[in-house]
């Protein structure tokens, strides 16, 4: 059951929330009475993940940006702070991939999912530092079973998400000197649109979106002096 006084009001920014992971854990949080923002690089995407999501009057944020951005992600947290005055979970799960042998590797594909995937999260963390710094909040990465298992054709995803899960790492040594938390979580199978996949009923074996929302909500409401740093997660059954 959900403390929703642990949660009630509190201010959440979920980079990459306009489908999929990003999404499904809007939706748990705005369940548990949070006011949530949500980033992407497309307008049109969320405005449809604003009806769906179907939230609370001045509950949702909607922000078009891109997180590689660096002066976007700044310009982001200025926004959220400008309309309710706090932020108190931070979850940086925007992430791309390209899959190809590293024969056939593009360079700017690589750059794209380093950009995204490594840089983004660095810009989103370094935005976020100083108001989790007075909300004591909780900063969450989103990485992958990519991030400690590598497999041929991933030499750009895994690259990317080994990083996450280092800098992670590190950053909560950082971090939780000011009393903030730090945690990443490292899901296997999704259903979502991650690489062009469209979700479908073959998907039901998988993890859903929701699903790594409800291990976020779990972090957050989490008494403040145990933090699970690093948190694998798989499909029960897999296909």
């Amino acid at each position: 059951m959900t403390n929703k006084n642990n949660t009630k009001g509190k201010v959440a920014y979920i980079t990459g929330g306009s489908k999929g992971i990003g999404l499904g854990i809007a939706k748990v949080l705005l369940d548990a009475g949070m006011k949530v923002a949500i980033s992407g690089r497309s307008s049109a995407a969320l405005e449809e993940a604003s009806l769906a999501l179907n939230p609370i009057k001045d509950h949702l944020l909607l922000l078009c940006s891109n997180v590689s951005n660096s002066e976007e992600e700044f310009d982001n947290i200025s926004k959220i702070f400008s309309k309710w005055g706090s932020l108190d979970l931070v979850v940086a799960n925007a992430g791309v991939g390209h899959f190809s042998s590293i024969d056939e590797l593009k360079k700017e594909d690589w750059d794209t999912v380093i950009r995204t995937n490594v840089d983004g999260v660095f810009h989103t963390t370094k935005a976020s530092i100083p108001l989790l710094k007075e909300s004591k909040g909780l900063l969450v990465t989103i990485a992958s079973l990519a991030g400690t298992n590598f497999f041929a054709g991933g030499a750009a995803y895994n690259a990317s998400k080994f990083a996450v899960v280092g800098f992670t790492q590190a950053v909560m040594l950082d971090l939780r000197k000011y009393g903030i938390r730090v945690s990443t979580i490292m899901p296997g199978s999704v259903t979502s649109y991650f690489n062009g996949h469209i979700p479908n009923e073959s998907d039901a074996w998988k993890i859903q979106p929701e699903d790594i929302g409800q291990i976020v909500l779990d972090l957050y409401t989490m008494p403040a002096r145990t933090l699970p740093s690093k948190i694998e997660v798989r499909p029960s059954f897999p296909a």
